[in-house]
């Protein structure tokens, strides 16, 4: 029990280093080259994992291999756009001026019912309003509608509103971000000042409180418990 257990640990270490070699994605956005990567390295992990007949490093050299030709092809894909194109394909225009362009759809092997999904999805439901449709290399659609399709911009209206910057959160459940807070250059007397203007009596009634770079807080308290 106890060798499976460390066989398990190291195992899984490697695997999560696998993993973050390919970044913060989801599965539905891994190139092909990333799919085939985590495949293997589950499918690799999963035999000395469960068999203690076989040698860790009969587990761990595939993987290393494995990763050591990962990060050669990611500087390759850098440095070359040919090289890149290969591994990781190109991207597809499947719909130009409102209608789909069937050659690329069939290469591609995107049917039409996807394609309507997909402009669902992103709350489009009349093809003759999309300017371009780009299948790319993720397998994610990239809708870019019309000139007089898009919303309005401040900037087309004329206005210059202010730029509050990126919130951050100082309570989160009750507990006090005492570095988000110092970093905004606040202190807790500030937040108390908030809490009372806010009717609440302490921090652990809040379940989150923003501040912007505007100092402009958002507050939430907690539901109660039913």
């Amino acid at each position: 029990m106890v060798i499976a257990f460390f066989r398990t640990i190291i195992l899984y270490l490697f695997i999560i280093a696998g993993i973050r070699l390919m970044g913060k994605r989801q599965i539905g956005e891994l190139e092909p080259s990333e799919l085939v990567l985590a495949l293997l390295i589950a499918d690799l992990a999963a035999v000395p994992m469960q068999d203690f007949g076989i040698p860790l490093l009969t587990g761990l050299i595939p993987i290393l291999t494995l990763l050591c030709i990962t990060m050669a092809l990611s500087v390759l894909t850098m440095k070359s756009v040919r090289f890149r194109a290969i591994v990781c394909g190109r991207p597809s225009i499947i719909v130009r001026d409102g209608k789909p362009v069937q050659a690329e759809m069939r290469k591609n092997r995107f049917t039409l019912d996807e394609l309507m999904e997909e402009l669902r999805m992103k709350g489009i439901t009349d093809l003759s309003t999309v300017k371009y449709a780009i299948l790319e290399t993720n397998g994610q659609i990239s809708v870019l509608p019309f000139a007089d399709q898009q919303p309005p911009t401040a900037q087309d209206m004329g206005m210059t509103p202010g730029e509050p910057g990126l919130p951050i959160v100082v309570i989160n459940d009750g507990r006090i971000m005492s570095r988000a807070l110092h970093h905004r250059g606040l202190d807790l007397n500030w937040l108390e000042k908030q809490l009372r203007q806010n009717h609440v009596k302490r921090p652990q009634d809040v379940f989150l409180l923003t501040v912007d770079e505007e100092n402009k807080v958002c507050l939430i308290e907690k539901e109660a418990i039913r």
